[in-house]
């Protein structure tokens, strides 16, 4: 009878250990849905757009492993956006894995017409101050036009796709651009091509000495010698700075965290 019963919980224990992880993985994947990505405290979104941005950053937050928040303001009642959103980071604590963890934040005050980005622990060197301007300069038409949706999904978007490039990589780099190795994979197929097309017809041997008769020809060599030069400078002015672009920069939470961060108007 032992043996019986032995053999029959060594049969349930497998079911038992599938059914357990059929039920957490369910959890799981819950409580990463669960966790909150935008806060849209000026209600700029409608409930379906929020949710839609909301699971955009958690599926592209989790192939960076790093959190993306959009934040809201009408006002932030008194600090400035930068000193909001560094007082944010400490309080909410966010991180893709751990409290206080990787994160990016966009910040976005209707009031101030300001707007933040700020990037801490491995956002801070994947999404530098520069690139954050990058960013910042590619959103700030939309936000201009009012559509905000729309610059936030492009916010998430190029927030990932910067971070997928080591360190002081341009990003924006034509080389770097699918269309364009596109395009030169193209170039190099077709001039090969030609080459060949050309080298198989044979060689062509007649060239332009080929009639000439160089007793007879009246044709002269001549060149022509300049004795001055005149050089002409004209200063370029450096274009200056509009639409409230304060460009990059990086600082400290109140609880001594650095970041790196952007600030505009729009």
């Amino acid at each position: 009878m032992i043996g019986r019963k032995g053999t029959a919980l060594a049969c349930l224990l497998p079911a038992a250990l599938l059914l357990a992880l059929m039920l957490a993985f369910p959890a799981a994947a819950e409580s990463v849905r669960a966790k909150k990505l935008v806060y849209d405290h000026a209600d700029l979104l409608a409930e379906e757009e929020e949710r839609a941005l909301g699971s955009l950053a958690a599926r592209l937050g989790a192939e960076r492993e790093t959190d993306f928040l959009i934040i809201t303001l009408n006002g932030t009642g008194g600090p400035d956006i930068e000193a909001y959103v560094a007082r944010f980071y400490d309080e909410e604590a966010p991180g893709y894995d751990r409290p206080h963890g990787n994160a990016a934040i966009l910040a976005v005050d209707l009031a101030e017409r300001d707007v933040f980005l700020a990037g801490f622990g491995k956002a801070e060197t994947l999404l530098d101050s520069g690139r954050l301007d990058k960013i910042r300069g590619k959103i700030t038409p939309l936000l201009s036009e009012g559509e905000f949706y729309e610059a936030f999904e492009k916010y998430l978007g190029l927030a990932h796709d910067y971070m997928g490039y080591r360190p002081g990589v341009n990003p924006d780099n034509i080389l770097f651009k699918a269309w364009f190795q596109v395009a030169v994979s193209l170039v190099v197929a077709a001039v090969a091509v030609g080459v060949m097309a050309m080298n198989a017809g044979g060689r062509v041997t007649v060239n332009a000495r080929t009639y000439l008769d160089e007793r007879r020809s009246g044709v002269v060599g001549r060149s022509d010698v300049f004795t001055h030069k005149t050089v002409t400078k004209t200063k370029i002015e450096k274009p200056s700075s509009g639409g409230g672009s304060f460009g990059g920069g990086g600082g400290v939470t109140p609880g001594g965290r650095s970041f790196s961060s952007s600030r505009g108007k729009f």
